[in-house]
């Protein structure tokens, strides 16, 4: 997922849309902040698998 962009100058008429392109904006920001702290945790677990040591039950 690409990390949105905001909407351009010019783009937003300032009337009070709903729902205005800032609103779309944020809620893609949203999800794409969601979507990067996921990743983020994944990673770390990941990572933390690899550095434990396996146990030898044996």
């Amino acid at each position: 997922m690409e990390k949105p962009t905001p909407p351009a100058d010019g783009e937003c008429c300032e009337c009070g849309c709903e729902p205005c392109v800032w609103d779309s904006y944020y809620e893609e920001m949203h999800a794409w902040n969601a979507e990067q702290k996921r990743l983020k945790e994944a990673e770390a677990e990941q990572a933390k698998k690899q550095t434990e040591p396996t146990s030898n039950n044996g």
